[in-house]
């Protein structure tokens, strides 16, 4: 029995893998890395440990990475403590949902129980000591928690440390087919989503039956995880989506009500789908705040070519928005997407890579006031020729719902 086929909606190709492994080892060998070592603690933000494994951390709970440039991974989780004849096992025929793995090393550490703080890292020193003068590239340091890193970097005196996280994020922000592919079944769980949600809403409802009817809807449909935001208000007063803290107010005849479904798909891809419905008619204001926000969302598009840098796209929108009386942008409102809901690259100012061919970016521009809120939220990919067509079907607009 093929127990990864019956337990894993989608797995990514061997040959997916190996294309990833092959590239970031050549980067390695370039910028003479032995090691790199990564963790990540949940599938939101936490896309390097499953790019490279095809698993990914889950809920809190600290996976580590360690990725030779000339052997076999080895991957650190929480489970028991191991016998030290135990480790160095090789689990490549024994572990159905790893490949390219010669070791699974597993410690009882917690991030709430403080004295096991250092657990996973002393296995990451047990392994990499006995080797002469390497050169250590940590990603993502962001994720990395300090007991981690600087027990490693304290106890692992045989290294001198580097940050690779630039080495990996060149490679991973750019698609393959198989990833695009991925992402455009996200892209199309989505819109069956939001097409389900807004023609299930009725007055008497409450914003998180409506959360969960969409992540029901996406989670038959393959999803692995979802970051769902909801909210609804009366017209005339902003309606922007809310976190599940905030999702108990009772929707009623003439409200409006905005709905983002930030999930991954199928083999754990993310894109992003929102939009705003009323029931009711809505207001010439609202009509007017999306048309604008639209426009806003297609200026960013018309930028989103080879070589372009971000600076410049976040600027041209920002000069639009001045023009029509609204205030600037100052959130992420353009960004990559993969086994991430956020990726780089980011559009904003500070960003300092370009634009490539088979990048996923996300634009979600908001037009707001103290009456109206009003956005447009949309994956496209970037071609050699530019934007490619939305990769989402739901129509860009106000939905106007009969109650």
């Amino acid at each position: 029995m093929d127990i990864a086929k019956e337990r894993i909606v989608v797995q990514i190709s061997t040959q997916e893998l190996e294309r990833r492994w092959r590239a970031v080892r050549e980067a390695m060998e370039a910028e003479g890395i032995d090691f790199l070592i990564m963790q990540n603690t949940n599938q939101f933000l936490g896309g390097y440990v499953k790019w490279f494994t095809d698993v990914p951390a889950f809920n809190g709970y600290p996976t580590s990475v360690i990725f030779p440039r000339e052997d076999e991974m080895t991957v650190i989780n929480i489970g028991p403590k191991m016998d030290p004849e135990s480790r160095f096992t090789d689990l490549s025929t024994k572990d159905w949902a790893l490949r390219g793995v010669k070791n699974r090393f597993t410690a009882p550490y917690f991030p709430s129980l403080h004295y096991t703080k250092t657990l996973d890292a002393e296995l990451v020193v047990e392994l990499l000591r006995p080797m002469k003068d390497i050169k250590v590239g940590f990603i993502a340091l962001g994720h990395i928690p300090a007991p981690f890193h600087d027990h490693i970097r304290t106890h692992l005196t045989n290294a001198t440390f580097t940050d690779a996280t630039d080495l990996v994020d060149s490679i991973k922000a750019v698609k393959s087919e198989e990833e695009l592919a991925l992402i455009r079944r996200t892209a199309e769980i989505q819109d069956i989503a939001m097409e389900k949600a807004f023609s299930s809403i009725r007055p008497g409802m409450r914003d998180s039956e409506i959360m969960a009817l969409a992540q029901y809807t996406v989670q038959n449909l393959g999803s692995e995880q979802q970051l769902i935001m909801a909210g609804s208000a009366p017209l005339g007063t902003p309606c922007p989506m809310l976190k599940r803290h905030f999702m108990n107010r009772e929707i009623k005849k003439g409200d409006q009500f905005t709905l983002m479904i930030e999930v991954n798909g199928p083999g754990g891809l993310y894109a992003e789908l929102g939009r705003t419905c009323v029931l009711g008619k809505a207001t010439e204001e609202l009509l007017e705040a999306c048309e604008v926000a639209k426009e806003a969302q297609r200026i960013t598009i018309d930028l989103l070519k080879p070589g372009a840098d971000p600076k410049d796209i976040i600027k041209a929108n920002n000069e639009f928005l001045r023009s029509k009386g609204f205030p600037e942008e100052r959130r992420l409102y353009a960004h990559g997407q993969g086994y991430d809901l956020v990726e780089r690259p980011a559009i904003r100012e500070d960003e300092p890579m370009r634009l490539q061919a088979n990048m996923n970016i996300t634009v979600h521009p908001i037009t707001g006031s103290a009456t109206a809120f009003a956005w447009v939220c949309d994956n496209y990919f970037i071609t050699e020729a530019g934007a490619s067509e939305c990769i989402h079907k739901t129509p860009k607009k106000i939905f106007e719902i009969e109650v």
